[in-house]
């Protein structure tokens, strides 16, 4: 795959051992992965280098995922990137609350790998035409 081509996802999670399984499978699926541990990782990765999609764990310690698309939003040159909540729980209040938040997608965790990559594929794949159409 032509480097210029490659997207980057930042996968945030805090737990290490998930975190690292998940970037090893999106790796495989030619994606750079660039991880955050934390809330304030995430926000801090983000202000280095702009990802093309982020996946963000709902339930994390001091800033939550809420927080986090919260505070990405804040933020004008990134406040237009596809966001994926992800959470242990599969319930409707959790995906209302991303839904009214204005989040792109949710999925539960665990999530299966062919639902991983669809939901990454559909939203890169959309969001590339909006980003083509506004050209």
């Amino acid at each position: 795959m032509n480097k210029r081509n490659v997207k980057t996802i930042l996968l945030v999670d805090d737990e290490p051992g998930w975190l690292s399984a998940m970037k090893a499978v999106l790796q495989e699926s030619q994606l750079k992965v660039v991880t955050a541990e934390s809330g304030e990782q995430a926000i801090t990765q983000l202000k280095k280098k702009q990802p093309d999609l982020i996946l963000c764990d709902v339930r994390m310690p001091v800033m939550n995922g809420y927080d986090v698309f919260l505070k990405i939003k804040e933020i004008p040159k990134a406040n237009k990137v596809p966001f994926v909540f992800m959470s242990n729980f599969d319930d409707f209040d959790a995906k209302n609350v991303a839904k009214r938040l204005g989040a792109d997608d949710y999925v539960a965790k665990p999530v299966g790998y062919d639902e991983v990559h669809f939901v990454i594929n559909d939203l890169l794949q959309r969001f590339s035409k909006q980003k083509t159409t506004i050209k």
